[in-house]
Formats: C-alpha cells, structure tokens, sequence
C-alpha cells in the first residue's frame, strides 16, 4: 500500500495555513478587478462562440441545378390585350419559343390594374387560317358599315351581330374582305334583316371609328366580333362581354358558323341566342384592354431574351397605337426561396435577398412623350450565390439564390413594341459558408482567461506588496 504522505508529496497546490497569510486593501481592490476582468473577458467570448461566422469566395458555377433556370414574374399590362399577348424565348444558341402558355396565366385587367374576371383563356393557336380564294373584282357590298351611334342601335336591334373591326392598310383585312363581303350577302339573302331580323353581319373601319373601336378594345386587324342582344353587349366601367371569331375566314366556313348561330334562335325572336360551346372557333373576347401575365418559364443558362409582344399569324397591328407601358410585381431568377428560409438566412447574412426580386414594385410607362412603337428594355446581370449552413458537423444545409442587377431603357424601334428582358449569367457564382465554432476551442479560451487573469493579479499583487514592503524599510532607515 502506498502511503498518502507520499501521495501528498506530488500535490501542486500546496496550501498555506491561514494564520500565515496577511489580507491587504490593496490586494482587495486588485481582487475585485480581478474578478470583474474575468468576467468582462468571459461575456465577450461567450459572445463571440454565439455569432455566427461566414466566409465568402468567388468560384466557377457548378450549379447542382441543372442546366436550365426558372424564371417567374407577374406583369401587367395597362394597354396590351390578353387576346393577343404573347410570351417568347430566345437565346444565343438558337433556341426561339413562342407563344408560349402552358406554364403561363392571363387575367384582363382594367386600367387601374384591377382583374375584370376569371382567367383569360386564349385557347389553341391555329397555325394556319384558311382564307378564300375569292378575288375583289364584283366590289359586293354585303355588310353593313356602322358607326358610333349605328353601332349602339343596331346591337340592340339584332339577337346577333357580327362585326368585321379591321383596317385598310391591313393586308390580313384585304385578304378577308372578299369572302366577308360574300358571305354577308348569302346571310342577309337567307335571314332577311327585314322580315326574319335575327343576325346582321356589319365592318368597322378601325381608321374612321377610333373611338368605336379602342371602345371595344380592338387591337388586331381584322377583329371579327360576336355581339348577342341582351346577354352580353353590356358596358359597365368601360367592360365589355362578347366573343371573339378564330376560324377559318373562307365565304364557306363563314357562312356555316353563322347559321350554326342562327339555329337556336325562334324566328319570332323572342329567346336569346344560345352560346356554342363545342364551336372551338368562338371564344370570349378580353373584357378589357389590359392583362396580368403571371407564370414562369425554363431557360438554357446561356444569355438569352424573355419577350412579351403581341402575336398573331392572322392580324395585323398598328405599331403606333401599341403601348407597352407595364407594372412588375415580381420577377426573380430560380426556385422560390419560402421567406422562413430567406429569415433564417438572413440571419446569417443581412445582405442576402436584396436583389433577388430587384424590379418587385417597378413601372414602366410609356406616356407618349416619345412619340409611337416605343419598346421597353431591361438588361439583367444574373449573378448565383449559395449559402452553406451547418447544423452540426455532419449536417449541412445548401440554399441557392439568384440575384441580379437592371437597367432599363425606353427606345423607338420600327418594328412592332415589345418587352425585352436580356439576361446574362455570370460565369462565377458566391459561395457563402458559415463557419462552425468548437465547443472545446471555447472552454479553451475561458481557462485561458481565468488563469490568465488570476496569474497576472497575483503578479500584480506581489509588486505592489513588495513595493509598499520596501518603501516602509526605506522610511525606518531615515528614521535611525
């Protein structure tokens, strides 16, 4: 058995009786400001184990997402009708997407912004429109023209109007109105005006009845519309509620759609006309001016251009009459980052998230201080940061984000206005890493302190005691 004198002859901290000890003012005082370094010390170490750390670094993309980036947005627009806008893509490799509407909504807007109504269908697009082979050379009159106030009595005269908006610049007006006129002359012999009185066929000239036809929210040419007494030629607030003609423009289909919409009228007239559903030819038309686009689209990661225009293969637009003035309420690059994330993020980072959504709120209106087919551009700088969180050592957590930087411009352009977004992807992406703190670096850290403080106290204490030691001496000495 090993003795414990011998064990107590290995003790570091060998204690001095308390009788031998002397208590001092000084060594009070130093004492205490001992004691309140140590802790002055230890709260600002505690303080920095509990702030998270970050280092950032500029690398080569090396996205985890693909080789496609999503795009979302809602715009509005003040003046561009549903019934004819279109979303397009194109990029440097060739890539041209139009028309694009799987992934896209339409809702008619007034021009306070306010939506008019439930979604806007567009429906199928025909790529091709049958027009007919009819030459102008009888000139037969069979429509009747109409004015403002011709217009208003005779929609209410008749279960069904049917109006040819167009213009005579219009080549696709030209191409219509042989077979219009035509057809207008076989339905007013069959359904005579004056004794059977249930449908009219009639055109408005869009360069003489401008106010008619901005009334009706005409853009296109030609605009075939169908008026129905009673149901829907209604105007409330500028809105108006019809449909809109997208079949084929020979006499013989224009005939036929005709009399499938005189079928369900009486001839005694007294009944409302019946809309045709199954007909995929007539479709409502926008009930007002305006549209919010909303939706997304994909995208190559090569620069490239998000287009919004107005699109037909059978109309013809007045390029100094479009008005691309429009709203942003939001347009980002890549997933939706839900704002819990983005808070908790944020914590880390103040800064992130301030140019994610940088055009989020932003007009641009086109007051026609510029004259006519004004085109609105915006240039996008698309720059990736990723964001590394660490729960634990083993557990990590990766958020990736686009932020971009815009500049935009109002220029003239011959051709038809448009939206143009240009986006350009940046090469390099941030990378931003929170860097996790050892527990045991910081129980380190506070022994360093205590021991730290309480070595230099003592030292501290022993000058001062041997100071005040020797001074005493030195007063004795004089003494004698």
């Amino acid at each position: 058995m090993i003795s414990s004198s011998k064990i107590k002859s290995v003790d570091f901290y060998r204690k001095i009786p308390r009788d031998l000890t002397e208590a001092s003012l000084s060594g009070a005082g130093l004492s205490i400001i001992a004691a309140l370094a140590m802790m002055f010390l230890f709260g600002m170490e505690l303080s920095n184990y509990l702030t998270v750390s970050t280092s950032t670094s500029i690398i080569v993309d090396n996205s985890s997402d693909g080789d496609f980036l999503r795009i979302d947005f809602n715009i509005s627009f003040p003046a561009l009708s549903c019934e004819f806008a279109s979303i397009d893509v194109s990029d440097v490799l060739g890539t041209n997407r139009l028309n694009i509407t799987k992934t896209i909504r339409k809702f008619s807007i007034d021009p306070h912004l306010r939506p008019t109504g439930a979604e806007f269908h567009s429906g199928p697009v025909p790529h091709f429109i049958k027009h007919g082979d009819e030459v102008d050379e009888e000139a037969v009159e069979g429509s009747v023209p109409l004015n403002g106030v011709s217009f208003d009595k005779l929609s209410h005269q008749y279960p069904i109007l049917v109006v040819n908006f167009y213009a005579p610049w219009c080549y696709w007006s030209t191409r219509l109105r042989p077979s219009w006129e035509k057809a207008a002359k076989i339905i007013k012999e069959r359904y005579d005006p004056e004794s059977d009185g249930r449908i009219l066929l009639a055109k408005v000239a869009c360069t003489e009845e401008v106010d008619l036809c901005r009334r009706h929210h005409i853009q296109g040419y030609p605009s075939i519309r169908i008026f129905r007494k009673g149901s829907d030629v209604r105007e409330n607030h500028g809105h108006h509620e019809h449909e809109s003609y997208y079949g084929d423009r020979d006499t013989e289909t224009l005939v036929k759609t005709m009399e499938d919409l005189v079928a369900p009228i009486p001839l005694e007239n007294q009944r409302l006309a019946l809309e045709d559903k199954s007909n995929a030819t007539k479709r409502p038309a926008p009930l007002t001016g305006g549209c919010r686009i909303e939706g997304y689209v994909r995208v190559k990661k090569v620069p490239g251009n998000l287009i919004i225009s107005a699109r037909s293969g059978a109309h013809s637009f007045d390029a100094s009459q479009m008005n691309m003035s429009h709203v942003i309420s939001h347009l980002s690059f890549g997933k939706t980052i839900s704002p819990r994330v983005l808070s908790d993020v944020k914590r880390l980072i103040p800064y992130l998230g301030r140019s994610h959504d940088r055009l989020n709120g932003r007009s641009f209106i086109n007051h026609r201080n510029l004259d006519a087919n004004v085109t609105i551009e915006h240039y996008l700088q698309v720059v990736k940061t990723e964001v590394v969180t660490r729960r634990s050592s083993r557990e990590q957590t990766l958020i990736e984000e686009y932020e971009y930087t815009a500049h935009s411009s109002l220029a003239q352009n011959v051709y038809i206005p448009v939206v143009k977004f240009h986006f350009e992807l940046s090469p390099m992406q941030v990378l931003i890493t929170e860097n996790q703190k050892s527990f045991s670096h910081f129980l380190t850290n506070v022994c360093a302190i205590i021991g730290g403080v309480f070595t230099v106290a003592g030292i501290l204490d022993s000058i001062f005691h041997n100071t005040i030691r020797l001074m005493k001496k030195v007063e004795l000495g004089k003494n004698f």
